[in-house]
């Protein structure tokens, strides 16, 4: 295995088939990112606090649902499932391969007829479904930093990562469409990684908070309803 690795410049978790995150093992393979979103650090805190920080109040039973938008191998929708074992929890994907591996790990934890999946383009097919909770660790990587992404990552699927020229290809055409699947009282939770300065200069009317993670103070975003929509208004 150890000159596979070396060979191969797989990552070692495709090699043994095996991820932890938050405490959590998933299966992995090719067929999706090795699950590692800092999204999962605030899944696993509070994130009602943040909206509770604005004045907004809450039902006891917050969230009631949630969606886990470019879940990959499901690792997001899983923690927030046994995070918010009241909610009902959707993981979307666009890759019909992913959500397989997904399914896998919805079985693995025991969350069949907890956590569904969904397979459509970004939020296409979801009808007039609304969610208190959206969780999405989109594809942001620029294609210059693709280019020079040491040979592991690049194993991994492209269409999960890659991003256009600043990294906001798919931010872009999302956060717009966003409020329109949440629910009054809804949270965006957005993983941005290293691009806050592309995600600030394409969206200059948005307000929003930096929630911060273990790997710095402007990786993930948390962003309300009433803010998306009001940061169209500005916008038109």
């Amino acid at each position: 295995m150890v000159e596979h690795r070396v060979s191969s410049r797989q990552p070692l978790a495709y090699l043994t088939g095996e991820a932890w995150l938050g405490g959590l093992a998933f299966k992995c393979d090719a067929r999706a990112l090795v699950p590692r979103s800092l999204l999962v650090e605030v899944i696993n805190d509070a994130p009602e606090e943040l909206l509770l920080d604005q004045g907004i109040d809450l039902p006891p039973e917050w969230p009631e649902s949630i969606l886990d938008l470019c879940t990959g191998a499901g690792s997001l929708a899983i923690h927030a499932a046994l995070r918010y074992p009241q909610a009902r929890v959707l993981a979307s994907d666009i890759s019909l391969d992913a959500l397989a591996l997904c399914s896998e790990n919805i079985a693995l934890h025991g969350l069949q007829g907890v956590v569904e999946t969904h397979c459509g383009d970004m939020l296409g097919g979801l009808g007039r479904q609304h969610f208190d909770l959206l969780l999405c660790n989109p594809p942001y990587v620029p294609t210059a930093s693709m280019q020079a992404l040491p040979a592991e990552y690049r194993s991994e699927p492209a269409l999960a990562l890659q991003a256009g020229d600043d990294g906001m290809d798919f931010i872009r055409r999302f956060v717009p469409k966003a409020a329109h699947w949440l629910s009054d009282n809804g949270l965006l939770l957005l993983e941005i990684g290293h691009e806050s300065e592309a995600f600030e200069a394409a969206f200059p009317a948005l307000e929003f908070t930096w929630v911060e993670v273990s790997a710095g103070p402007d990786m993930v975003l948390a962003c309300t309803r009433d803010q998306l929509i009001a940061a169209l208004e500005r916008a038109t």
